[in-house]
């Protein structure tokens, strides 16, 4: 096994990229972007300390809980999680975000580059509100790329065929993985607690 340490040798090992893979790319969003993003339930946030380390988030909710509010700008909820608020804290010390955006029966993703601020504007959040909740913080994304790409890993993993989903079972509840990893004390807790425990703050 050779590890790859310059640009010249990974260049070597790939054909170059077609013309439409490098035209696709754009600088704002278009009807296309916007209409993706109003499909979309589950986008990936990525963002990057200026250590060098790397996070990246699902953020989920009802189709187009994130909103395209013109052709360059996008603001995203914080809704309730764990509060390690580990991308807030890379965005603070370095702005620079990635978004993959997901539409459930769609093998295509969008994928979404630019810099992003975090803001507490009570009519902003209040944008977001759902019932008599509203979020903390909403990050606005000022987007410097835009492009879809191509649907060949939703293709390879099969994301979307019916049967393929995995049974819950096979994998130990939350509460016991976590009880082995961390060692906490008492009973796991069962996975119908947790999912209970979890609707009660989601919205």
């Amino acid at each position: 096994m050779a590890r790859i340490a310059s640009l010249a040798a990974l260049k070597s090992l790939y054909k170059a990229p077609s013309e439409r893979a490098r035209l696709k790319q754009l600088d704002h969003l278009d009807r296309h972007c916007r209409r993706f993003i109003e499909l979309s339930p589950l986008a990936v946030l990525a963002t990057a300390s200026p250590e060098g380390g790397a996070d990246a988030s699902p953020r989920g909710g009802a189709p187009g809980f994130i909103h395209a509010l013109d052709r360059h700008r996008l603001a995203i909820p914080d809704r309730p999680g764990n509060n390690r608020i580990d991308s807030l804290v890379n965005i603070l010390a370095s702005p620079e975000v990635a978004l993959l955006f997901l539409v459930p029966g769609v093998d295509e993703c969008l994928r979404i580059a630019g810099s992003a601020e975090i803001r507490d504007d009570a009519e902003l959040c209040e944008g977001f509100a759902v019932g008599e909740r509203r979020p903390a913080t909403v990050l606005l994304v000022q987007v410097r790329e835009a492009f879809l790409h191509c649907g060949k890993a939703l293709m390879r993993a099969r994301l979307w065929e019916p049967g393929t989903l995995i049974p819950r079972q096979s994998l130990p509840s939350m509460g016991e993985m976590l009880k082995e990893q961390i060692g906490l004390a008492g009973p796991a807790e069962s996975q119908s607690a947790m999912l209970a425990r979890y609707r009660e703050s989601l919205y």
